[in-house]
């Protein structure tokens, strides 16, 4: 297939190989990234039939609580809370347990089935992870709440702790290629964003692991990266598109326009057919007015705020699931 060519017959053929267990090819993954914005509709049914099979029309809100703002030694180029960001933001040490719960109570009002504790940072220090093994323990026996831990790079003994603690899900996202990596962070490697998610899964953990779109890489680096998440068995991948903050090294990135990222989600969903696919941070302000259009594509979504950018409002999340159709699910534990 190639950009003047590729039919609804070749979107389909895709869906079907998807659902029968076979991987894209890379030629296969570019044909949907380059195809043209007329495609975009036959690509995003063909991603919907894949979708549909393992997810039906159910939506898994997650929400994320900024549980340690700033105060970052790393100098990852997209964020807002490294340590060569000028960006005016809060900071403050790692929230009390106090604080941790109620940001677990507000996660169920919003209808959030996964409850998301994210710590600027390296890696967690001893005293950090005694504070969120505490507040996690809190929160599994009072609240129906899948509770995912961000907290950097692992040690095994952490890793276990937490699984211990009974943290479900455990996310360390690789952002982007491995050619690309060094032009966005050189305080850590992708490789050791790999070996913590690696920690996670031997663990018990459900590996989350992800990427961030807009940040200089190649359509063919995009295909790679959809690939290297399914090598890595990620079970949730959220797919995040740039937001550029001022005061950050890519904060003169442009936006991805919307139909590109469209195509983005359906690629993820072919690639790693029966994977919580879920549109990430960046989406309003990337997607704008198309934001219903990418859940045919992904199941997931994050409700609410962001790390230290705003999200829309719950209720207007909540909207766009019941215009559409479909349902959102509830936490079963």
């Amino acid at each position: 297939m190639n950009k003047t060519t590729a039919t609804y017959t070749d979107w389909q053929r895709l869906a079907r190989k998807a659902l029968n267990g076979g991987c894209l090819t890379k030629e296969e993954g570019l044909s949907v990234l380059e195809a043209e914005d007329d495609e975009v509709l036959p690509i995003l049914h063909a991603a919907f039939a894949v979708r549909k099979h393992y997810y039906g029309k159910k939506v898994k809100l997650n929400m994320i609580i900024n549980a340690k703002s700033g105060l970052c030694p790393e100098d990852c180029g997209y964020c807002s809370q490294s340590i060569v960001s000028t960006a005016p933001i809060k900071k403050y040490t790692l929230l009390d347990k106090e604080t941790l719960l109620a940001g677990a109570r507000e996660a169920m009002a919003r209808k959030a089935g996964t409850y998301c504790i994210v710590a600027a940072g390296r890696g967690p220090t001893n005293k950090e992870l005694d504070q969120v093994v505490d507040a996690v323990k809190a929160i599994r026996a009072t609240m129906p709440l899948k509770i995912c831990a961000c907290l950097g790079i692992l040690k095994d003994d952490q890793a276990e702790r937490l699984a211990d603690a009974g943290v479900h899900r455990y996310n360390h996202n690789l952002n982007t290629s491995r050619a690309n990596y060094p032009s966005i962070t050189t305080t850590h490697t992708y490789d050791q964003r790999v070996e913590t998610v690696e920690k996670a899964k031997k663990q018990g953990m459900s590996p989350c692991s992800g990427v961030i779109i807009g940040m200089g890489e190649t359509n063919e680096e995009i295909v790679e990266m959809a690939h290297a998440l399914r090598e890595l068995d990620a079970d949730s991948i959220p797919v995040n598109f740039l937001n550029a903050i001022p005061g950050t090294p890519l904060e003169q990135a442009g936006r991805t326009p919307a139909m590109k990222v469209l195509k983005v989600l359906a690629l993820f969903r072919l690639v790693c057919p029966a994977k919580e696919i879920r549109v990430a941070g960046g989406r309003e302000v990337n997607l704008r007015s198309l934001q219903p259009l990418s859940l045919y594509a992904a199941n997931s979504l994050f409700v609410g705020d962001y790390l230290t950018t705003e999200g829309q409002d719950a209720a207007s999340d909540h909207q766009i699931i019941e215009d559409l159709g479909f349902e959102i699910e509830l936490c079963a534990l």
